[in-house]
């Protein structure tokens, strides 16, 4: 495994890191939680020391399983969690609602170091930016947390240069957890080159695009009830054969590399930036394997333009997200 280290405050974790989200369905367990302790385990095992979870994740389930899979860690591993949904509200349709306010952090905080069994968290995102809440107030109780060692970073989720230049300013932003991959670049435009100024770290989310990147998802792939990819557009049967073209183009690409589409695309965005540190999802071992050799492919400069120069021909049809968990997105 290789490290790098995130924002100016030093935090130095594996190159890529595990995004945990997949490891419990929306209401609790999705695979058998022996099974899924074993995967985090053989994750630090093969040299992942970021471990990305957070409150929303299994409505707490989550959390519990990663405080229980990397106790015997302590000290050895980085745990990012988030706060930002109030979980306490009535039960209705889509997400709960945001809710970052010094009171509801604070409470968040204390549940989520019990569930993560640590006397402090790593690394503290705000989940999704709540505009009821000046991002200075968030900041601010965050920078409170840290002054009392409960928690040791801080970051932000999906935010906008605006909303992180402010709070910045309040308190550092070791890193910003946003989407990232081969067919999402968005944040090429004006996010990178923020953080590049302010010297902040970039974990993207979903930098398999969702498994698409895979090459494991055609046309007649029949997602489970309740995943999230059949309420995002861009998954939508209209739009699978013309977003394909990615999937196509990486098989072209990483035959030449001898390596899978996956570990391309993971080290495509290894290469962009030295300070940047994918999060890829997974429930197999055999796939964790796979992502962590992503960090031995490696690129000169003349393959990374023959990389970007057939994606500029590309379009993706369909939005990352439905109009509802867009709207959530306020940057």
């Amino acid at each position: 495994m290789k490290y790098r280290t995130l924002g100016q405050t030093g935090l130095k974790v594996s190159a890529i890191g595990l995004g945990c989200m997949s490891l419990t369905d929306p209401e609790g367990l999705k695979l058998g939680k022996n099974e899924m302790i074993k995967l985090v385990r053989s994750a630090v095992e093969q040299g992942i020391t970021l471990f990305d979870t957070a409150e929303l994740y299994g409505r707490t389930a989550n959390e519990e399983l990663i405080g229980e899979a990397l106790e015997p860690f302590k000290g050895k591993v980085v745990i990012a969690t988030k706060f930002g949904f109030d979980l306490d509200a009535p039960v209705q349709p889509g997400m709960p609602p945001l809710n970052s306010g010094r009171d509801h952090i604070r409470k968040v905080v204390e549940a989520s170091l019990k569930r993560l069994r640590v006397e402090s968290i790593d690394l503290l995102y705000q989940h999704r930016v709540d505009p009821g809440v000046p991002i200075e107030e968030v900041a601010g109780t965050v920078k409170e947390l840290i002054q009392e060692g409960k928690v040791r970073h801080f970051g932000l989720s999906e935010a906008g240069v605006e909303n992180i230049r402010r709070a910045h300013k309040v308190q550092p932003v070791t890193t910003l957890q946003s989407e990232y991959s081969l067919w999402w670049r968005e944040p090429e435009e004006r996010i990178l080159p923020a953080l590049e100024e302010l010297g902040i770290g970039l974990v993207p989310y979903s930098p398999l695009g969702k498994g698409f990147l895979t090459g494991s998802i055609g046309l007649a792939t029949q997602f489970d009830t309740g995943d999230f990819r059949n309420t995002s557009p861009r998954f939508a049967l209209e739009h699978r054969e013309n977003n394909s073209a990615f999937v196509e183009l990486l098989k072209v690409m990483s035959s030449k590399k001898s390596c899978t589409t996956a570990q391309l695309a993971l080290a495509w965005i290894l290469h962009k930036k030295p300070w940047i540190v994918p999060i890829p999802g997974t429930t197999k071992i055999s796939r964790l394997s796979e992502n962590i050799g992503a960090v031995d492919v490696v690129l000169n400069e003349a393959e990374l333009m023959e990389i970007d120069g057939a994606l500029s021909k590309l379009r993706i049809e369909g939005a990352r997200y439905s109009d509802a968990a867009q709207k959530l997105i306020n940057r």
